[in-house]
């Protein structure tokens, strides 16, 4: 059940891409890297106790699953396009945070899953053989919550509130067919999970990223 969910996000993205595909320039990029997120505050209600604390979390960026993304992007002009961009952030609360706080487990390992559309520019032969090119996307996040204290145990996906993304990269073209690309993408979602029992949690959670992928242009 949960690979099929992570799968159906997954294909969101690539079907309003292909969509997008017969209206002008498209390209589909997949992307991985090292991801990584600052501290943030916790609080909510386990159903019985309140909770209020700042909790370190780790993106553990290469342990199972892995950080990833997918971007589909169509360029209605040479500099300017839209993109459609979904991607599995994670991220994993402090050990000694959840001890203190009566949690055995706070995590979002099976993703944060940030899904965003946007627009894109670029600016090509500005540096040579590499093009510069930015983008912002707004959308919602879509998080597997695990949680778990003595009052709960919160198990499953769930539709958490809005995100933003940055994107800052350049690309390098290898052919008519496929470009490779390193960029910096920032997340910052609001995040606000129902948990089992009758209570709730929030945080607001900024990732960092640096990417590294490949582009395959139609």
């Amino acid at each position: 059940m949960q690979a099929l969910a992570k799968v159906t996000l997954a294909g969101v993205v690539l079907m309003a891409s292909t969509a997008l595909a017969t209206a002008g320039d498209f390209s589909l990029s997949f992307y991985g890297g090292y991801q990584t997120a600052p501290h943030s505050g916790v609080k909510g209600n386990d159903g019985v106790d309140d909770f209020d604390f700042t909790t370190g979390w780790d993106g553990k960026s290469f342990a199972m699953p892995p950080y990833y993304g997918v971007r589909g992007t169509w360029w209605v002009r040479d500099n300017f396009g839209w993109i459609a961009d979904f991607n599995h952030t994670k991220v994993y609360a402090d050990e000694d945070d959840m001890a203190d706080n009566g949690f055995s487990t706070l995590e979002f390992t099976d993703g944060l899953n940030n899904l965003t559309v946007g627009p894109i520019w670029r600016w090509p032969g500005l540096w040579n053989n590499f093009t510069p090119y930015a983008s912002i996307s707004a959308g919602i996040i879509i998080p597997h919550v695990e949680v778990a204290t003595a009052n709960t145990d919160t198990l499953e996906y769930q539709i958490a509130g809005p995100t933003v993304a940055l994107v800052l990269g350049a690309s390098y073209e290898l052919n008519d067919r496929w470009d490779l690309f390193t960029e910096y993408k920032g997340t910052y979602s609001q995040l606000d999970v129902d948990l089992d029992g009758g209570g709730n949690l929030e945080s607001d959670i900024i990732t960092n990223a640096l990417n590294f992928g490949v582009t395959y242009k139609f």
